[in-house]
């Protein structure tokens, strides 16, 4: 079958800036030299901590007053997300709450992480941010909607059918794009998941909740390692390594990747240990041989178990075809310096025999991109001080 897509055309409005004023407790912004495409985002990152009032949103045609909630459709750390329809237009969007709990506390950084990366990275396979609204002491963050997630899809087939094989190609390229897109700008999403990944019924998936993402500077830096739901967090963030890469946004996507033909998370474990031991039980565990400098990162413990046997493809060779298993195994490499990038991987052959010209964006330039890199790879720096010194 033919997965039928939608071109999307439509550009991010701008509907809103964020006032570029630094906190009295942070260092000033030196001002850039240059005209740099990730300086809105350095900026709007530097207003962690302002109060509500500080916080500017561009008066266009729509207000709070125009939307009307529908319902709520989930819940989390800092809002609730609902679905609402715009009292003019009768367009059906999503509306995320941010509380702003007082005025001291300010604008959760999360908000400012996901406005700012969302401002930028504007592709056919990463939701829109469509407005920003505030009201009283409520931020408000209108996206498109989309019906439904990838985990409650998975949820709602039956038990004894899955997904069309090449639904589940065309979703797992899909994801690959945006993430090549992301990654060339040096964007780390950090928390995939299916719960993360919205779809129409037109075959798009897009990739959402960008409220953990960070700029990779170049060198890697210190981050914190609470990222990543822990079925889908990379052994290197597990084992406490204080530096990563872009390649723990592929080892999410692998197990995305096994959970759209199994149905269920491929390491489903209930603690940190627990996941970690799922994971070698299947993959083996790491040695210094198949993994160097693994026995000196923090939670590393001499007297892990040790299972020498790689049952991954036994595992899964009755429900996912080889080529599949083949760039699964790709995307689970210990070592995160040999695990496949989202370039190599779209150029897998695996996705020989899709039909592309039926996917929402453009094909990815699958070039060498070192040139970019370099290019954003400065101001990547100054936002992750700013991102470091502002506790985030």
């Amino acid at each position: 079958m033919v997965v039928q897509q939608r071109q999307l055309t439509e550009h991010l409005p701008t509907h809103f800036a964020i006032q570029s004023i630094v906190n009295h407790r942070m260092q000033p912004l030196r001002v850039l030299r240059s005209r740099s495409p990730i300086r809105a985002r350095i900026q709007a990152c530097a207003t962690v901590g302002l109060t509500s009032d500080q916080i500017v949103a561009e008066r266009s045609a729509s207000a709070m007053d125009d939307y009307l909630k529908l319902e709520k459709l989930g819940e989390g750390t800092y809002g609730v997300v609902y679905k609402a329809r715009h009292k003019t237009t009768g367009k059906i969007v999503a509306l995320k709450k941010i509380r702003l709990e007082s005025e001291d506390e300010g604008v959760p950084s999360t908000a400012i992480r996901e406005i700012s990366v969302l401002k930028e990275l504007q592709h056919p396979n990463i939701v829109r941010l469509l407005d920003v609204l505030m009201q009283e002491k409520k931020l408000f963050l209108v996206f498109e909607f989309l019906s439904m997630d990838l985990k409650k899809y998975l949820d709602l087939l039956p038990k004894d059918g899955g997904m069309d094989p090449v639904v589940i190609k065309s979703y797992c390229f899909q994801l690959l794009q945006a993430l090549l897109f992301c990654h060339k700008r040096r964007i780390l999403h950090r928390d995939l998941k299916p719960q993360n990944l919205l779809i129409d019924n037109l075959g798009t998936i897009k990739m959402a909740d960008f409220g953990l993402a960070r700029c990779a500077g170049v060198p890697l830096r210190v981050y914190t390692h609470e990222i990543v739901t822990l079925w889908y967090r990379a052994p290197e963030v597990l084992l406490g390594c204080p530096r990563y890469s872009d390649a723990v946004d592929i080892w999410s996507v692998g197990c995305i990747f096994a959970e759209m033909f199994l149905k269920k998370p491929l390491f489903q474990g209930d603690a940190e240990i627990d996941q970690l031991f799922r994971i070698f039980r299947m993959l083996t565990t790491p040695t210094e041989e198949s993994w160097p400098g693994v026995t000196s990162f923090p939670d590393y413990k001499a007297h892990f178990p040790t299972w020498t046997e790689n049952t991954l493809e036994k595992t899964l060779s009755s429900r996912m075809p080889p080529a599949a298993i083949d760039l699964l195994k790709e995307t689970l490499v210990y070592n995160p310096v040999r695990r496949i990038s989202a370039k190599a991987a779209c150029k897998h052959p695996y996705f020989a025999d899709l039909d592309k010209t039926t996917l929402p964006a453009p094909i990815e330039d699958l070039t060498d991109t070192n040139g970019l890199k370099a290019a954003v790879g400065h101001d990547c720096g100054i936002l992750n001080n700013i991102l470091s010194n502002s506790n985030i």
